[in-house]
C-alpha cells in the first residue's frame, strides 16, 4: 500500500487531536468570551429593565394623624390604595412634629394629614425620600381626590435641590465610585501585577481617595449640580471605592482571571438595580429591595442619600455593610494571598540561590 505523499503530516486529524489544538489555541477563551459578552449584555439590559422599566409600588410605609378614620378620610386612604393597587402602610402619631420627624428618619415615606373635622385633607410627600415615590403618590392623590369629592392638599416636605431635579445625581455618582472602584483594581491587576499584598491595598486607598474627592469636586464644586456635605460624601464615594476594588481583589484571588465574572454580578448585574437610586425601593420588586440594601451600590446610595438630604439623621448601617464587605474581601485576599495571581519575591534573588546552594 503506498504511503501518503506528505507522511505523518497528511494523515486528517482526528477530533481529539482538533480540540486539544483548539484548547492550546487563542481561539478558546476568546470563544468563551465571546458568549459570556452576549449573555453579560443581556442580563445587564434585563436587571435594570426588570426594576426600573415598571416601577410600580407595593407596600408604602406612611405616616398619619389626626382623624385618618373619619369617613372622609379613610374614603380617601381607601382610593390610594385602589388607585396604587399597594398598601398603604399606615403608622399612626400623636403630633405632626413627631410624624415629620419620622419622615427625617426615613422610617416612612409621606405624611397623612386629617385634621379632625376639617373638610381638607393633606398629603404630604417627600421628594428626597424618593423622587419616585413621590411623583407616583402625587399623581394617585389628584385622581383620588376628584374621584372621591375630597378636598386634599398636595405638599413637599423635602424637595429635591434645584441641580437634581429627579433625584439622580446621588445614583450617579455612586455609581460612578462602583465601577471605577473595581476598574481601578482591574487595572493594577494588569499593569501593576507585581504588587505586594499591603502595597496593593495601599494603591487601592489612594486611588479611592483621590477619586473620591475629585466625583465630590466636579459634582459640587465644578457642575454646582448637588450641595454636598463635602467631607462626609467624599468619605462615603470612597469607601465605596475602596469597597469595590477590594470586592474584585477577592475574587481575583480565588477565580483567578474570571474576578471581573462574578464582580460585575454582584456590583452592577445585581447591586445597581437594587441600590434603590433610580427607583425607590418601595417601588422596587421585593427581592430587590430587600437584597440591595445589603450590598455596596444600596449602602452607598443609602448613605450618600441622607447625607445629602437628611442632614443630622444619618444612620450607621449603610457604614457597617461597606466595611463589612472591604474587611470581609481584605481578609480573603490576605489570607489566601498565594492564589492571588500578583505579587513578588520578598527576598532578593541572589539570598534565595544562596539558601539553596
Amino acid at each position: 500500500m503506498p504511503e501518503s505523499p506528505h507522511g505523518e503530516h497528511g494523515r486528517p486529524r482526528t477530533r481529539a487531536e482538533r480540540w486539544a489544538a483548539f484548547r492550546e489555541s487563542p481561539f478558546l477563551p476568546a470563544t468563551v468570551i465571546l458568549l459570556i459578552v452576549a449573555a453579560a449584555v443581556g442580563l445587564f439590559a434585563g436587571s435594570y429593565t426588570y426594576a426600573m422599566a415598571a416601577p410600580t409600588p407595593h407596600s408604602i410605609p406612611t405616616a398619619v394623624t389626626g382623624g385618618y378614620d373619619e369617613p372622609a378620610a379613610r374614603r380617601f386612604i381607601d382610593g390610594m390604595e385602589d388607585s396604587l393597587g399597594a398598601s398603604l402602610r399606615l403608622h399612626a402619631y400623636d403630633s405632626r412634629e413627631a410624624a415629620v420627624q419620622a419622615v427625617q428618619e426615613q422610617k416612612v415615606f409621606a405624611l397623612f394629614e386629617a385634621p379632625a373635622g376639617s373638610r381638607t385633607l393633606t398629603l404630604h410627600v417627600s421628594g428626597a425620600s424618593g423622587a419616585t415615590v413621590a411623583q407616583v403618590l402625587a399623581e394617585s392623590a389628584v385622581k383620588v381626590s376628584r374621584a372621591t369629592g375630597t378636598s386634599v392638599v398636595v405638599h413637599d416636605l423635602n424637595p429635591l435641590q434645584r441641580g437634581d431635579p429627579r433625584g439622580l445625581a446621588i445614583f450617579y455618582i455612586s455609581l460612578a465610585a462602583v465601577i471605577m472602584g473595581f476598574i481601578g483594581a482591574i487595572q493594577l491587576s494588569v499593569h501593576a501585577k507585581e504588587l505586594n499584598p499591603l502595597e496593593r491595598i495601599a494603591f487601592i486607598v489612594a486611588y479611592a481617595l483621590l477619586g473620591g474627592f475629585t466625583i465630590a469636586a466636579v459634582v459640587d464644586w465644578w457642575l454646582g449640580a448637588l450641595r454636598l456635605p463635602f467631607a462626609e460624601s467624599w468619605f462615603i464615594l470612597a469607601l465605596t471605592m475602596f469597597t469595590s476594588g477590594m470586592v474584585f481583589t477577592m475574587f481575583n484571588t480565588l477565580v483567578g482571571r474570571w474576578a471581573m465574572l462574578p464582580t460585575w454580578g454582584l456590583m452592577v448585574l445585581l447591586g445597581n438595580p437594587s441600590s434603590g437610586g433610580a427607583v425607590s425601593w418601595p417601588l422596587l420588586p421585593s427581592p430587590l429591595g430587600t437584597i440591595g440594601r445589603w450590598l455596596p451600590p444600596g449602602a452607598s446610595v443609602n448613605a450618600q442619600h441622607t447625607a445629602v438630604y437628611f442632614r443630622g439623621h444619618q444612620h450607621a448601617f449603610p457604614f457597617l455593610v461597606l466595611a463589612g464587605w472591604a474587611v470581609v474581601s481584605c481578609a480573603v485576599f490576605l489570607i489566601w494571598r498565594e492564589r492571588h495571581p500578583g505579587g513578588r519575591p520578598t527576598r532578593p534573588a541572589h539570598a534565595s540561590r544562596d539558601q539553596r546552594d
